[in-house]
């Protein structure tokens, strides 16, 4: 790939190329774009196969044909330590701003052998700084473009890399000094001192940034409400239990989730395949019992030894009417109604048909409709003092501009994981009027607390994140 540009209508390319470039240089509104620009766009100036820019301090951050550097990668430190070995060189011969040709000779041994493996065989050290030729930076210049192709750059490429890195530096050190200076810049027109002549004139009292500051100080002291936004909910109250009353299967339901029941309506019911075999089977030994005991009585008649028999029946005769009378109350209870009206709370119904409970198992919960309070979580880092009776606002996902109000109930003592793995306070909150709102919709509450001054309410999170961190 030659490196020779032409006279006549290429070298006459090459210097539009170096005024666009320029444009775009001064035109960048970042230093990410400025850096894309040198070692990717470049190349439309002079062809080469890599690009590399390299800073003081951060070694080589950008590479031509990728979007990020690997600091680990093993090119990009072999790269750092051709860019400090080269940046000796130019130290010993006081050659700071002058491009440097390269070969693998011109290394040392232990990385000119990796040479053929990276790169082609020249290269060209263009370095980045304040200073004309023969000058610059006693420690160096600040940064450097490094660049490789498979032929050595003339005198006519280099004397183009050198003006389009000078001009990129200037366009980086513009753009850096004006952001640097846009804060300084904007406070000192504000106090008048670097404001328009005719401002800086005006007597103290007419200077619209000194009143701005003070209208600042005096907003900073001004007492707002401190609150804090939590997950939330509409929860039951005190709603009721519906619990597994016998060990079995659930063969079938009778209501879906957030059905209205009323008193004594069956909600689910077991199989009663089980528990009416096991009946017929107990009324046949109840049945059995009681006929050995007729036949006992008759022979008792003429045998006065078949007479302690009787007591022995007896007992086994009540024995089996107790498990009859067991058994009749078993099927039952397959048969589960509702203790009293409200809403009946579960997932979904069809998951339980099938599926086998213990005694005890919570199968559902029955609510009241009009027993309905705010639950919200209350993050660690959101714990602020918080007095019975605080004010608490839920705002719906489903309907955000009809909030529910509610006062402070409880807040619990100790924080409970959440399914997330988080760790947060259980905050109940009383409605403060009847809401027609079904329980189980989400949200976000906002709890209020004490009243503190604003600048505390903007600080309070920062503050505590340095005291956590710092230890201040």
């Amino acid at each position: 790939m030659a490196q020779a540009l032409p006279a006549g209508d290429a070298l006459a390319r090459s210097l539009v190329t170096l005024l666009d470039l320029g444009r775009r240089a001064r035109e960048a509104r970042s230093e990410a774009e400025l850096s894309f620009l040198l070692v990717n766009d470049s190349l439309a100036l002079a062809p080469y196969r890599q690009a590399a820019l390299w800073w003081r301090g951060s070694g080589v951050v950008t590479l031509s044909g990728l979007v990020q550097a690997d600091r680990n990668a093993p090119y990009v430190q072999w790269l750092d330590r051709v860019v400090e070995t080269v940046a000796q060189r130019a130290r010993a011969d006081d050659s700071h701003t002058t491009p440097l040709d390269l070969v693998a000779a011109d290394l040392p041994e232990a990385l000119a052998c990796e040479w053929g493996q990276w790169w082609p065989a020249h290269a060209l050290w263009i370095p980045l700084c304040d200073g004309v030729a023969g000058q610059g930076p006693a420690d160096g210049p600040e940064a450097g473009l490094l660049l490789a192709a498979d032929t050595p750059f003339d005198e006519t490429a280099q004397a183009l890399w050198r003006e389009w890195a000078a001009a990129w530096w200037h366009a980086h050190r513009a753009l850096r000094l004006a952001r640097r200076g846009a804060g300084l810049r904007f406070w000192r027109r504000s106090a008048g001192g670097a404001g328009p002549a005719p401002d800086r004139g005006r007597r103290w009292w007419r200077r619209p940034g000194l009143w701005l500051g003070l209208a600042l100080t005096a907003a900073a002291f001004v007492p707002v409400r401190l609150s804090v936004l939590a997950p939330g909910e509409l929860v039951p109250r005190q709603p009721t239990v519906v619990r597994a009353p016998m060990d079995g299967v659930i063969d079938l339901f009778h209501v879906q989730p957030n059905q209205v029941v009323r008193k004594g309506q069956p909600l689910f019911g077991f199989d009663e395949a089980l528990v009416q075999s096991r009946l017929e089977v107990a009324q046949q030994a109840l049945a059995t019992a009681t006929t050995e005991k007729r036949q006992a009585q008759q022979q008792a008649l003429v045998d006065a030894r078949m007479r302690p028999q009787l007591a022995v029946l007896d007992g086994r005769i009540e024995e089996r009417r107790a498990e009859v009378a067991y058994l009749h109350d078993q099927l039952r209870r397959t048969r589960v109604l509702a203790p009293g009206d409200g809403v009946a709370l579960l997932d979904d119904a069809t998951e339980w048909i099938g599926r086998p409970v213990s005694v005890g198992e919570r199968v559902l919960r029955i609510a009241a409709v009009d027993d309905i309070e705010i639950e919200a979580w209350l993050p660690i880092a959101d714990a602020i003092a918080l007095a019975p009776g605080a004010s608490v606002r839920l705002y719906l996902n489903a309907d955000p501009l009809r909030p529910v109000d509610a006062r402070l109930r409880l807040l619990a003592h100790e924080a409970v994981q959440r399914p997330d793995g988080s760790f947060a306070y259980r905050v109940r909150a009383t409605l403060e009027s009847p809401t027609a709102h079904r329980v189980g919709l989400k949200g976000t509450a906002k709890i209020e607390g004490e009243r503190v001054i604003a600048l505390y309410w903007a600080l309070r999170r920062p503050i505590a994140t340095a005291r956590a961190t710092l230890g201040l």
